[in-house]
């Protein structure tokens, strides 16, 4: 197998081989074959010597057609910095990083940053080409500086409407065009306002985040306000969610199974912890099911997974989670023990109860297999004639359990 470097992938700019170092651009005239799309093989178009290949679709089929050419001399041209959002990153996963020379040039979002004069860690980079536009939904913060690469010429008009209907629309949308070309143009108006027909293909938003009064802010603790979600009554309530998150503990690229979903808001709090992490919704109505992914492309995480059915026959197949969430229907038959050993092992189990049948359930589970049992009694004040009191809210029991790292089916 090749040892030495064959394949370099070369990051190239709107100002074509004129942005490129010399060592780049011999790599490209030296090579076999050269992989691109068809902007990127026009801008280097002067260097080429060998074979050109244009990108295929889908683009598994690309990197197939790069793998079958390992050790002979091969070019990758890529958009700016390859590793950043870039095909760099798509490659690296089937060659090694021995067999490979790397020359990044500056990234959309470094010339962006700079046209704007814009401290480049202190904004918020998001890539949305190919990616669902409700991604910036959990950045909306007033001030914040987000920068977002779109898939086409109709992204920015996009992403101002989606500013203007979640009460951002005071903020200043800058679009930036075709960046370190003869083609550049930037432009800056109010997201609410937002009037630009003809956008370059290739723009990177800048975008100064300004909310009305009425925004939808995301806030970054647990335990966000209910009248965020879109919900029948069925949603755990925000003091036991955040007591609920906090002991269900994400940690990075985990998945969670949220077994009995109602409005989602334990698997939509749980991905917004981190972008790494996955979520899971077992929901066996289909309007609650509809109402979860509706919720999830609100709060910006229309990567959450729904599957209608009703546990423990809906567990069947699918990928073995990192945490459970079991906030309705565990005391049904075989719910808790599918459950159970679904769950990986060293994994977390965080179930609630406020009926006597749930309960029971936990408590028994408690005295065979360990774990924490908590008791959440909540009062909220409320008017009682003209004065005001307190209203209990339903106790709940919540049981916690961490699965043990060898086998444990001789304790259920």
């Amino acid at each position: 197998m090749p040892a030495a470097p064959w394949l370099s992938i070369v990051g190239i700019g709107e100002d074509g081989l004129a942005g490129l170092g010399e060592e780049a651009k011999a790599a490209i005239s030296r090579a076999d074959i050269v992989f691109g799309g068809a902007r990127h093989l026009e801008l280097a178009d002067t260097a080429i010597r060998g074979e050109r290949c244009g990108w295929l679709s889908p683009f598994e089929r690309s990197v197939e057609a790069v793998l079958a050419v390992r050790g002979r001399p091969a070019v990758v041209l890529a958009s700016g910095d390859p590793f950043f959002y870039g095909v760099g990153v798509t490659l690296s996963r089937r060659i090694p990083r021995a067999e490979m020379r790397v020359f990044p040039a500056p990234s959309a979002f470094s010339l962006a940053a700079s046209r704007m004069g814009w401290a480049l860690q202190d904004a918020v980079c998001l890539s949305l080409h190919g990616r669902p536009i409700d991604l910036i939904r959990p950045h909306l913060h007033p001030g914040s500086r987000i920068l977002a690469l779109t898939s086409d010429s109709d992204g920015p008009a996009a992403l101002a409407a989606l500013l203007a209907e979640s009460g951002f629309g005071r903020s200043t949308l800058t679009v930036l065009e075709a960046l370190g070309g003869a083609r550049e143009r930037t432009s800056s108006q109010q997201a609410k306002t937002f009037a630009l027909a003809d956008a370059d293909m290739l723009n990177v938003c800048a975008v100064e985040v300004s909310a009305d009064e009425t925004a939808r802010i995301l806030a970054y603790t647990p335990g966000l306000d209910d009248a965020l979600f879109e919900h029948d009554g069925q949603i755990t309530k925000r003091e036991v969610r955040a007591l609920s998150l906090s002991a269900l503990a994400p940690k990075r690229g985990e998945l969670l199974w949220d077994v009995g979903g109602g409005s989602g808001s334990i698997g939509i709090e749980w991905m917004l912890a981190d972008p790494s992490l996955r979520a899971i919704a077992i929901e066996g109505h289909s309007d609650r099911a509809a109402r979860i992914r509706r919720n999830a492309q609100n709060f910006g995480v229309p990567g959450l997974v729904v599957v209608e059915g009703t546990a423990p026959a809906a567990l069947e197949g699918l990928a073995a989670p990192d945490a459970i969430f079991i906030g309705g229907g565990g005391s049904e038959a075989g719910v808790m023990a599918a459950a159970l050993a679904g769950l990986k092992p060293g994994g977390r189990l965080v179930a609630n109860a406020v009926t006597t049948e749930m309960e029971a359930v936990l408590l028994s589970r408690h005295a065979r297999l360990g774990g924490s049992l908590i008791r959440i009694d909540i009062a909220r004040a409320s008017p009682v004639g003209q004065m005001t009191g307190w209203r209990p809210a339903m106790p709940v029991t919540q049981w916690s359990w961490v699965k043990p790292a060898k086998q444990f089916e001789d304790q259920q």
